[in-house]
């Protein structure tokens, strides 16, 4: 199936739409990636604390795409932020995933209350010019997270992966990001199905483009040039979840979901969020 790409501050290129492999277990990650690679996925994204890096490298790397047409996504988790750390986990991580480069590189929380994150993305900049990464950025910043890292840094994030869905559409982060040229990724894509798909707005647009309510939800986002990461482990649903680009939702359209906002944040504030929290 198609895929869209879109290019990122620094000029390197990302699809639209990637698989997010959260939870999904290594006994089941090579029957999904499968799924994922016959459906026309190309982009995988993992973190260091999901557990799964090492099945997903093993399947891609038995999946028989060249390493060039991937694009891999990988995150430092919150223990190892900091300066040297940052490198080991790095090495850590492109060892797991059977690869000696990454193509973008997230810190995963802030944590801003540790101090760290200026300092773990000073270690990412050095790793990004020595092109061991071909972009970095960042994972559940607000505003003023990204304003202070990018006070004392001098590479601009590419990415912002955030929680992002019609309830709860973080609307200054997006303008924020937008004015910078960094990239909205939604890891939250479809609110995990807590009631936002039975939405009479959804269910209205799915029924009229003969679409499933995922899919109106997902081309939604795509009309805000966000980056999806749908997680789904069903052959079909994974399918489905890329199968957007053969229709358009009009302007109206997109602002008649766009105000369904009810600032509805589904996972952990940022700004709560400490080193050595979640586990």
């Amino acid at each position: 199936m198609e895929n869209d790409v879109q290019i990122l501050n620094n000029g390197y290129p990302m699809p639209s739409v990637g698989l997010g492999v959260y939870k999904i277990s290594d006994e089941d990650m090579t029957t999904v990636v499968n799924a994922a690679i016959e459906a026309g996925y190309r982009a995988f994204d993992t973190a260091y604390f999901y557990g799964n890096e090492s099945s997903l490298g093993s399947a891609l790397k038995n999946s028989g795409v060249p390493r060039e047409d991937l694009f891999l996504t990988t995150k430092l988790w919150n223990d190892y932020q900091g300066y040297d750390k940052t490198f080991e986990f790095f090495n850590k991580s492109i060892e797991n995933l059977q690869t000696d480069y990454l193509d973008l590189f997230l810190i995963h929380w802030p944590c801003e209350e540790d101090g760290l994150f200026v300092e773990t993305y000073k270690a990412m900049e050095e790793l990004y010019e020595q092109g061991k990464i071909k972009a970095i950025g960042v994972c559940n910043f607000k505003q003023h997270h990204l304003e202070k890292l990018m006070s004392e840094t001098h590479v601009v994030p590419m990415v912002n992966q955030i929680e992002v869905h019609p309830y709860f559409n973080q609307q200054d982060v997006q303008d924020f990001c937008d004015h910078y040229d960094i990239k909205v990724t939604a890891w939250m894509p479809l609110m995990r199905n807590r009631g936002l798909l039975d939405d009479p707005v959804i269910i209205k647009l799915a029924e009229k483009y003969e679409k499933t309510p995922a899919q109106i939800v997902l081309r939604w986002h795509l009309a805000h040039n966000r980056i999806i990461i749908p997680k789904s482990q069903t052959p079909k649903r994974i399918r489905e979840n890329i199968d957007l680009f053969d229709f358009n939702l009009e302007l109206t359209e997109v602002a008649e979901i766009d105000a369904l906002n009810k600032n509805a944040r589904q996972g952990k504030d940022p700004d709560d969020v400490k080193i050595g929290d979640l586990k």
